[in-house]
């Protein structure tokens, strides 16, 4: 049985969830809160195994990281509006614990909403499994990304930057991200599995915090240096060359679109050994494929450790398949990504 916390003061989202957790006898509605502090309270007191947490304010992100500190306790959030008016807010919450962003059970009356039901229940009967670290409150540190000296790219060994990530991705991305200087010697290019709607605010927000200009990919767009580029909705992302961004409306690859296989396996044929991967926390397999074609070229493959993982499942297939050259928990990987771009 998964016992499921609702968060929301809307009458209406609540309705699509009570009527759609009446459908499945293995959920189970266990309450409803109406307010941020309430959430919070309610969590401690209940004990869900997960909280599902309308995405409406800004308030949003603070109350997702007291429930981590007070009840620690998987956290998704429901997207009841249009994703492309809440896509900041969507990012500060999942930097602050959240697992995802999944849309709202729709209410048609037709086939079209039993399918969204079933979708909606099988994420939260998923993430419901996913165990989550206690957070702890910290001090404001107001430190800003360490400026270094850095190569030009031509004669840097790492031509290019992939990164792959689902589940618990946004905050370990930020966290990479914030360490390395604006002078970066090369492009990174990154797959972050999330429901449609929410990339360009993701975009947005890392590009306010952290020293590397940070924008969604656009197609034959060129490459620079110390410019992050996130895949575009239910696009491939990957390169045409060594200088040209590639967006393409490609078949998914394992169900996966944006995919970190095809990524990594673009960046592979193009860049060979000036290749660097990084995969990070997420469930499934994405990027395992990739990442084979990537190895044959002798290019580097860095995985996040398994106890920084929110979710050990693609960094640990990657592992698993004898493809990975460092294993390192995630506050490290900046270093070894910034180690790796200056090396002589």
């Amino acid at each position: 049985m998964t016992r499921i916390l609702l968060a929301t003061a809307t009458p209406g989202l609540e309705q699509l969830v009570k009527r759609a957790a009446a459908t499945d006898a293995a959920v189970e509605l266990v309450g409803v809160a109406r307010s941020g502090k309430d959430a919070v309270r309610t969590a401690g007191r209940l004990l869900p195994d997960i909280v599902a947490m309308e995405l409406r304010d800004d308030d949003t992100a603070e109350t997702v990281r007291e429930i981590m500190i007070i009840a620690p306790t998987p956290v998704v959030m429901v997207s009841y509006q249009d994703g492309s008016q809440l896509g900041a807010m969507s990012a500060r919450a999942l930097e602050a614990g959240a697992l995802a962003v999944i849309p709202a059970p729709i209410a048609s009356g037709t086939s079209l909403e039993q399918a969204a039901i079933d979708k909606f229940l099988s994420t939260i009967k998923a993430m419901a499994q996913v165990k989550v670290v206690r957070q702890w409150r910290k001090k404001t540190s107001g430190d800003l990304p360490v400026e270094g000296a850095t190569r030009p790219v031509a004669r840097s060994p790492v031509g290019i930057v992939a990164i792959a990530a689902s589940t618990g991705g946004p905050a370990a991305i930020r966290s990479i991200l914030r360490e390395l200087p604006a002078d970066f010697p090369a492009p990174i290019l990154i797959v972050q599995h999330m429901s449609d709607g929410f990339i360009d605010g993701v975009a947005a927000s890392l590009d306010a915090t952290v020293a590397l200009k940070v924008k969604v990919g656009v197609n034959g767009e060129r490459l620079r240096p110390g410019t992050v580029y996130l895949a575009p909705d239910s696009h491939q992302l990957g390169v045409s060359g060594k200088s040209r961004l590639r967006v393409a409306d490609e078949a998914p690859i394992q169900g996966f679109k944006p995919s970190g296989s095809y990524l990594f396996g673009s960046i592979a044929r193009a860049f060979r050994a000036e290749s660097l991967a990084v995969i990070l926390t997420g469930m499934g397999d994405d990027g395992t494929e990739g990442l084979r074609a990537l190895h044959v070229a002798g290019g580097k493959v860095i995985a996040q450790d398994e106890k920084s993982s929110v979710v050990f499942g693609m960094p640990k297939s990657a592992i698993s398949a004898g493809l990975v050259d460092f294993i390192l928990p995630v506050e490290e990987i900046a270093r070894k990504i910034a180690a790796l771009a200056e090396a002589d």
